[in-house]
């Protein structure tokens, strides 16, 4: 009998009908990765260019920079939860957090959020206490 299920399974494996085209790390391989522009921290200015629109199932990173100009944060926690962070990096430290529901720099500084985009539906980042169209930015993922 296991010479019989082993057979089979060998036989499976032969014909490629357990081969999938997931890339040598499955949904976090550089194949299923994609460009997301970034967002800008400064007093008075935009957060970003326009809406951003993203695809279920795809690996992006979000560089966010802030130029010092004052105390500015990001918040969404909608978006935060739609989305699985696989790493964010601040000063070359990578951390792999449970969740996240914003973030906040307290001077000039960059960092990097590594994330798989999972629920379709309308979300925002916004500067927190802020109601200005500029210091919003849209995101969508279908």
């Amino acid at each position: 009998m296991k010479r019989l299920i082993a057979a089979g399974a060998m036989a499976l494996i032969g014909t490629g009908a357990m081969a999938h085209d997931y890339g040598f790390a499955g949904v976090l391989s550089k194949t299923n990765k994609e460009e997301m522009p970034g967002i800008t921290l400064s007093v008075g200015k935009p957060i970003a260019e326009g809406p951003i629109t993203l695809k279920s199932g795809t690996l992006y990173e979000l560089e966010i920079e802030a130029d010092g100009s004052g105390e500015l944060g990001l918040e969404g926690p909608g978006f935060f939860r739609a989305i699985w962070v696989n790493e964010v990096v601040v000063n070359s430290i990578e951390m792999r957090p449970f969740g996240m529901e914003s973030v906040e720099f307290d001077e000039a500084g960059s960092m990097e959020i590594e994330f798989l985009a999972i629920k379709p539906g309308q979300y925002f980042l916004r500067i927190p206490n802020t109601t200005g169209e500029t210091q919003r930015v849209d995101i969508t993922i279908q």
